[in-house]
């Protein structure tokens, strides 16, 4: 797949005009154009770059970013709700703007006002940040890297290495590359995705979020300047945060919206059913009073969830707010970490279910590819793989008996 021409919409400046903002008209008009076909670009595996580009456009990158700088003003739970509405619309192209509203997040408390002015014009020029974090190694899933970043002698810093996982940076005009900088150090940066040295591949095979191009990235002494670059030092000794927990609840988030897709698609699945079993309780599907159960618990499955997102979402605000000199309160960002894990536990354990119900009302026709109903258990499914419940059941657990931390990275 090609990932940048000269036509491509992902170079167009859409950055002259105020962002969408939460619950506004144009808000609802651009998740109803994005949900057109979704389901057929899942089906046919057809990239939703003309999607990212509508959403850039309106400026939903723009969404958390205060008005006075030029943002959408939404607050955490606004931020998540409208989440949730655009996962409903397409999964995958809330799943690619995971990343970027991470590095959105960093600059809202970032602490050098000149890297946080870089960072806010990236975000206010309507351009995307995607994904180089995680990689395919031998070490433990977490904060250690075999890509490296190393000072070069004529200036600045070259990067070098494999990432995989690397969700949405196809459809992106920068990525955020992370890296080992020496033993027990890490740094890294953030560079264009057109720069020499950076190829971006298309190889994600995964069988759910197929179009989100959560794959290889090569790096190959990429040049990156001072400015780029940034300092973490040791991975095991980072201050207490809200960002695993902003990351890990935008997949439950994900999942709610999926449920929401899965409910919107049992009402049609039995509004257009022509025919019922003959030895059904009627008919008709649609007067028949155990395929209506079925939808109701699909429904109050999908409200659950959302319901369950937005008060982890209330947690996560709470820690924002805290926020002093670049950290929040420890407790703040503790109970922030509690309420995503507590929300992830909860709906992993009903909505691979609810999604598979979708079948108890469309019956053996509603199994046929054409319809691609499959795609929501499959998606639900590969969107809760990014950490596993029953480390976060049993950390929740060991906090609550044990007054045990939670672990610091952002895989929790």
């Amino acid at each position: 797949m090609s990932i940048q021409t000269d036509d491509d919409p992902r170079t167009q400046d859409s950055s002259t005009h105020s962002p969408v903002r939460p619950g506004s008209a144009e808000l609802s008009a651009l998740l109803e154009r994005i949900a057109v076909d979704a389901d057929l670009r899942d089906r046919d595996r057809i990239a939703p770059f003309e999607q990212i580009a509508w959403a850039k456009a309106a400026g939903l990158g723009r969404l958390r970013v205060a008005t006075a700088d030029g943002g959408g003003g939404a607050s955490l739970r606004e931020f998540f709700a409208t989440l949730i509405a655009l996962a409903e619309a397409d999964s995958n192209v809330a799943h690619i703007l995971r990343t970027h509203f991470w590095f959105v997040e960093q600059q809202l408390v970032a602490v050098d006002p000149a890297a946080r002015a870089r960072g806010l014009a990236i975000i206010t020029a309507d351009q995307l940040v995607g994904n180089g974090f995680s990689e395919q190694s031998k070490h433990a899933v977490g904060l250690h890297f075999d890509t490296t970043i190393t000072p070069h002698p004529g200036g600045g810093y070259r990067l070098n290495g494999v990432k995989f996982y690397s969700t949405g940076t196809m459809y992106c005009d920068h990525t955020q590359i992370w890296a080992s900088s020496g033993e027990h150090s890490i740094a890294g940066a953030v560079v264009p995705i057109d720069r020499d040295g950076v190829t971006v591949e298309d190889d994600w095979d995964g069988f759910g979020q197929r179009l989100t191009g959560t794959g290889t990235t090569r790096l190959v002494d990429v040049a990156v300047s001072d400015e780029e670059f940034f300092d973490l030092g040791d991975p095991d000794d980072q201050p207490a945060g809200y960002m695993g927990a902003f990351l890990q609840l935008y997949l439950q988030a994900v999942t709610a919206g999926i449920l929401r897709s899965v409910r919107n698609d049992a009402v049609s699945l039995v509004q257009r059913r022509a025919r019922n079993f003959s030895h059904a309780s009627s008919g008709s599907a649609a007067d028949d009073r155990q395929v209506l159960q079925v939808v109701g618990e699909i429904s109050a499955d999908a409200f659950a969830a959302k319901a369950i997102v937005l008060a982890a979402a209330d947690a996560i605000q709470v820690a924002f707010d805290s926020v002093i000199d670049g950290a929040p309160d420890p407790r703040a960002a503790e109970a922030a970490q509690l309420a995503a894990a507590q929300a992830k536990i909860a709906i992993d354990r009903f909505s691979y279910a609810t999604a598979a119900k979708l079948f108890d009302v469309g019956g053996a026709s509603a199994t046929q590819k054409v319809h691609n109903l499959d795609r929501h258990w499959r998606n639900a499914r590969v969107a809760s793989t990014h950490n596993p419940t029953f480390l976060k059941a049993s950390a929740v657990g060991d906090h609550h008996v044990n007054g045990a931390p939670f672990p610091g990275n952002a895989y929790f």
